[in-house]
């Protein structure tokens, strides 16, 4: 269990806690409430998500590639008492049979993939015909001037923050990969710096 690993899942859990307070648990549980069947979770970090989850899901898979992190989330399902299953692995590379999941969830993670375009081809893979992704994400800013500050500011930002990227154009990476967004909503990343604001929220379909 490497330091970085142990480092990035406490900053990780610290950040969960601070946006669960400051407004994002909201936007979670709105978004989260529209899973259904079995679902399938990329990044899921240290679980955040796990307490906004319907309970009459029928499958739940949580994806997450860092081992202290995937190990928090063991943690939280023993103590919760909820089932579902945790995979160490990629998006990029999602270790399950093609179209076998009903609901994928992304939040708050494309950010941060190293191959934005190959992890939506996985996602899209795996949903089965008419399945649906979910998504939160921070994304480039529509407003020219703040999209600009998110370029200058992004390459220390990326340094310091584990990969997360502030200037990604996730939206049109999601229609790219061949979804269709049928419910779409922008509004701002609460509690959080200018260059992190930009937000998207919604649902796709396969």
């Amino acid at each position: 269990m490497g330091l970085r690993g142990r480092v990035q899942a406490v900053l990780v859990d610290w950040t969960a806690v601070l946006g669960e307070r400051g407004g994002v648990g909201d936007l979670r549980r709105r978004l989260l409430s529209g899973a259904r069947g079995r679902v399938i979770e990329i990044g899921a970090g240290t679980g955040a998500n796990l307490r906004h989850y319907p309970r009459d899901l029928e499958r739940l898979v949580l994806v997450e590639p860092v081992e202290e992190m995937a190990r928090r989330i063991e943690e939280r399902l023993a103590a919760t008492g909820r089932t579902a299953s945790v995979v160490r692995a990629r998006a990029e590379d999602l270790p399950v049979e093609d179209a076998s999941f009903d609901t994928a969830v992304a939040t708050l993670v494309l950010c941060s993939v190293r191959e934005p375009a190959r992890a939506l081809a996985e996602i899209r893979r795996v949903l089965v015909p008419g399945g649906q992704l979910l998504f939160l994400e921070h994304v480039r800013s529509c407003a020219v001037r703040l999209a600009g500050w998110q370029d200058r500011v992004n390459p220390l930002w990326r340094a310091v923050a584990f990969g997360c990227n502030l200037n990604r154009p996730t939206l049109a990476s999601i229609e790219a990969a061949g979804f269709v967004v049928a419910e779409l909503e922008r509004g701002r990343m609460p509690a959080a710096p200018p260059v992190l604001r930009p937000l998207v929220l919604g649902r796709a379909v396969r």
